[in-house]
């Protein structure tokens, strides 16, 4: 076994960190060899997170793809251009709180300026707004999910 296996690659960290301000992310978790890194941007620069994994969850991430995008990527096939899509990073919630009803459900219809959804993001619950009136006809995501920016939310037309 070789003692550089869960040496820590600064230049992979910068490479990571590139990634993440280049394509706007929240955050970015890679694992290959027993050694897991994730790189995050709260509000402030940049952190890195570098922990050493177990041997038997130990698998190489593909072209630093991750799990979630990959899953999604079938059903974005099947997604409308003219979907509501989140305007950031975070976590959809689907109700104002958890004892609460659903802002919306497939069928109801919605006016421009109604609150679909709220996406946290930092600790800040930001609402996501009809962009126009119609009916809903799909909600992509689940509660307490985490999207991506540019991910489609719902349907409506």
């Amino acid at each position: 076994m070789s003692t550089t296996k869960n040496k820590l690659d600064t230049g992979l960290i910068r490479e990571l960190a590139a990634i993440l301000r280049e394509a706007d992310l929240g955050e970015l978790e890679v694992e290959h060899e027993g050694l897991r890194v994730r790189v995050s941007k709260p509000a402030a620069p940049a952190v890195v997170q570098a922990v050493a994994a177990p041997a038997a969850a130990a698998m190489p991430v593909p072209a630093l793809a991750a799990p979630a995008a990959a899953a999604a990527a079938p059903a974005a096939a099947s997604v409308p251009d003219n979907a509501v899509k989140s305007p950031m990073v975070g976590t959809v919630y689907l109700s104002p709180d958890p004892n609460s009803k659903a802002y919306i459900s497939v069928g109801d219809k919605v006016k421009k300026g109604d609150t679909l959804m709220l996406i946290e993001a930092m600790k800040t619950f930001n609402p996501v707004e009809a962009d126009r009136a119609g009916t809903v006809k799909a909600i992509y995501v689940e509660n307490a999910q985490p999207v991506e920016y540019g991910e489609a939310l719902v349907l409506i037309e």
